[in-house]
């Protein structure tokens, strides 16, 4: 059958389509996407592929959703950054109280950025890529979904930028006695991810670690402004 390759993929290249399924090349965590796919799939978490299995070249096999994913991050409305929100919520949801929590709360995406969000009708409808997936809490997730959607130094716009931090909490239903958490696990995974590069020396990885030290610096400087749109 004939095999079309996916564009994106950053951690793990070819990635191809063939008819109605995906194939992705196995790694250390397959089993454990496996298991987190088959619970999804059982708990009646419908915004993911559904695993098949393996093929004969030891590839994983996945449902392809129909959609499209954005190739790059930029401006979100307000009601695609509130949709993103709600979406995570169900995905933590329905890992609750389950074996691949490991004793956390949750299991986490650990890469919710929009890039990994298949949009139908303009706004993001189901959740791809769980290669990073592991036991976590929360504010891990949101953390790096309020960088990827909604705070960007380039567009120098915190009030804004402000306001949608708050529309992502909002969607995402988070309690108010976890809200001053955010801004503190954005600033975390922000050096989480200079680290994650560190250790991947690449030819993009120069720029990646730069642009999280830059993010970092802007969410600092405006700390105040993300926390008080929080409170």
């Amino acid at each position: 059958m004939t095999e079309h390759p996916l564009a994106g993929g950053r951690l793990t290249p070819g990635v191809v389509r063939v008819a109605d399924t995906v194939r992705r090349p196995g790694s250390d965590n397959s089993a454990f996407t496996a298991n987190l796919l088959r619970l999804l799939d059982a708990r009646g978490f419908t915004a993911a592929p559904k695993y098949l299995g393996q093929d004969e070249t030891g590839r994983d096999i996945l449902t392809y959703l129909d959609g499209w994913v954005p190739s790059r991050y930029q401006r979100w409305s307000d009601q695609q950054i509130a949709a993103a929100g709600a979406l995570l919520r169900r995905f933590h949801d329905a890992t609750r109280d389950s074996a691949l929590t490991a004793g956390q709360p949750v299991v986490c995406h650990h890469d919710p950025a929009p890039t990994n969000f298949v949009f139908t009708d303009d706004l993001p409808a189901a959740l791809i890529d769980f290669d990073l997936a592991a036991p976590g809490d929360p504010l891990e997730d949101l953390g790096y979904a309020v960088w990827t959607w909604c705070i960007a130094s380039k567009h120098n716009d915190p009030a804004r930028q402000a306001h949608q931090v708050r529309v992502l909490a909002d969607g995402y239903d988070l309690p108010a006695t976890d809200r001053p958490g955010l801004i503190p696990a954005v600033l975390s995974r922000l050096i989480q991810n200079v680290d994650f590069w560190t250790q991947r020396p690449c030819p993009e990885a120069a720029e990646r670690i730069a642009w999280s030290h830059r993010e970092h610096a802007f969410t600092t400087a405006n700390r105040d402004i993300f926390e008080a749109a929080l409170a």
